[in-house]
């Protein structure tokens, strides 16, 4: 049902910037009352999947800027260690990175780059690896620095492909997950075998899942139910459909120019596809929408490397 809920109302668009105004206006009285209120902890969400070159990055990067032009303060880091390119899709060449943070070289604030996109970004590292020989003070003084970063709504972790310690290191402390698949067999098993990670981890944490790459609504369920049906039945794990993005060449030139789908072509349908998802996300009511924050998450970061 959700896929041709999505399709329908993705054909009534009449442009990505209307929609986002309309959002905006019908949401004007209820940021007003909500900032009356204590602000909640930022929360942390997880995009990763199960296989490489699925559009796990694009998609990242796409979402967190729509989320920033609802008006929400964003966050978005680079958690990718092998091959991390967030910044290639946004055009930036960072100078610092998150593991000079650890290693106290460097303050949080000083390797935030403040895109003209609306939202922030912070290069990830290799040698986050080695974050079980961080000393304890230096853990303490990192945790200490986060403090400043709590007045984000979100923050966004692109994750790296598969599900090797560095990836699940991310998904464990994170409020939620994000899994992004596309048609393909390969994808779609490799997509299972990291619900599958998941749940043997213990990381309870709620899964959610987008199909990417898609040539009709009708596709993308049938990927989806799949999924849901298997992950449901074999490993007792409940899967949510977020929703599906359509496959269009247009995607591939907004990359290949360093310039993120939803600015340089909003009324594309692949846009219109990020649109409604993150309308969901924000949409969302109820005990989903509380956050762990940003010290929360790191904290709980760093005792998984402890552990391991």
């Amino acid at each position: 049902m959700i896929y041709t809920d999505q399709a329908a109302k993705l054909r009534t668009l009449q442009g990505y910037n209307m929609e986002i105004n309309n959002l905006r206006k019908n949401n004007s009285s209820e940021e007003k009352i909500a900032s009356i209120d204590t602000k909640p902890l930022t929360r942390v969400i997880a995009i990763t999947s199960g296989k490489g070159g699925v559009g796990k990055t694009t998609f990242a990067v796409n979402f967190s800027i729509v989320l920033a032009k609802f008006g929400k303060k964003v966050l978005l880091m680079d958690g990718d260690l092998g091959l991390a390119n967030v910044n290639v899709l946004l055009g930036l060449v960072p100078e610092h990175n998150i593991y000079e943070v650890f290693k106290g070289k460097k303050s949080i604030k000083d390797v935030i780059i403040h895109t003209h996109y609306g939202m922030d970004f912070i290069a990830g590292a290799n040698g986050i690896a080695q974050l079980a020989n961080l000393t304890e003070e230096q853990r303490e003084e990192f945790l200490k620095d986060l403090e400043s970063l709590e007045g984000y709504d979100y923050l966004i972790i692109d994750t790296g492909a598969g599900v090797g310690q560095n990836v699940l290191g991310f998904l464990k402390p994170a409020d939620e997950i994000i899994i992004v698949t596309t048609p393909e067999p390969t994808a779609i098993t490799d997509a299972y075998g990291m619900i599958k990670s998941i749940v043997v981890n213990k990381a309870d944490r709620k899964i959610k899942l987008i199909v990417n790459e898609v040539e009709t609504a009708i596709e993308a369920k049938k990927v989806a139910d799949r999924l849901i049906e298997i992950s449901a039945q074999f490993l007792k794990a409940e899967v949510e459909n977020l929703g599906f993005i359509y496959k269009e060449d247009i995607v591939q030139k907004s990359i290949r120019n360093q310039r993120p789908l939803v600015v340089a072509y909003p009324n594309a349908k692949s846009a219109s596809c990020i649109l409604h998802i993150a309308k969901r996300i924000l949409n969302v009511k109820g005990e989903e929408e509380i956050g762990s924050g940003i010290s929360g998450f790191f904290n709980k970061f760093f005792q998984i490397f402890q552990d391991s």
